[in-house]
């Protein structure tokens, strides 16, 4: 999942592909602001047919916390 996730951020938000690791953080470390955020929460609806709930949303602090959800509920 964490490469699924890795895709998504190179391919629709732009971020180097070398910034990213399961504990690069989504904010300080590759510096998505709040509405790329949102955006990547939908792409990940979107691709893998899921709804992710804002109490899950609040918690990707990381890459790693994303595909760890996805990974749980996938």
């Amino acid at each position: 999942m964490y490469d699924k996730i890795k895709d998504l951020l190179v391919e629709e938000l732009s971020i180097n592909p070398d910034d990213i690791t399961p504990n690069a953080e989504l904010v300080a470390d590759l510096g998505i602001n709040s509405l790329e955020l949102a955006d990547l929460i939908l792409l990940c609806e979107e691709r893998f047919d899921i709804e992710i709930g804002e109490d899950a949303a609040q918690k990707f602090l990381t890459v790693g916390d994303v595909a760890a959800y996805l990974d749980e509920i996938a």
